[in-house]
């Protein structure tokens, strides 16, 4: 799991990098932080070890 994680993490960079300096796929720039924010979240759920948060 935390191999994916880091996968897709690097993945986000990538895209944030490639598509800051390629405007013809600016698509890149929506589908980045997606990325990122799954692989934070992934994190997040994988840290925790799926006990659950005290309110």
């Amino acid at each position: 799991m935390n191999k994916l994680i880091w996968i897709v993490g690097v993945l986000a960079i990538a895209a944030l990098l490639l598509g800051g300096t390629i405007k013809a796929v600016s698509f890149l720039l929506w589908i980045a932080p997606v990325l990122l924010l799954i692989s934070v979240l992934l994190c997040i759920l994988n840290r925790s070890g799926g006990r659950r948060i005290p309110r």
